[in-house]
């Protein structure tokens, strides 16, 4: 006998809803037909990871610096619709995007 059927032998006369499975993340959101490209340059001799080609809302795309800033510890910033994140870390980011369900083209070494 599971919770369920418990809780209808104590509650007889209420009615229970079915629950809707919610999706991991929100589709509606983060919707890219193309690869973003996550690029390594050396800016005043520091290195940077650049994260280009997101062509959803603005809004969206700074809610998603926000997040992989904060889950990497580094700072970074968002100019000309680019993600400058300070650091080389192309392989952790692209594996967060891919998990976010982003297609991710590495450029560049």
């Amino acid at each position: 006998m599971d919770l369920k059927d418990q809780l209808r032998n104590l509650f007889p006369e209420h009615e229970f809803q079915e629950e809707s499975e919610a999706p991991e993340n929100d589709p509606g959101i983060w919707i890219q037909d193309d690869p973003l490209l996550c690029k390594y340059e050396k800016r005043k001799g520091k290195p940077v990871t650049i994260i280009a080609g997101y062509n959803g809302a603005q809004t969206d795309f700074k809610t998603l610096a926000s997040e992989l800033k904060s889950k990497l510890n580094v700072g970074g910033s968002f100019k000309n619709e680019e993600l400058i994140i300070q650091g080389d870390y192309r392989d952790r980011i692209m594996e967060m995007l891919k998990a976010k369900g982003f297609k991710v083209k590495r450029v560049g070494g």
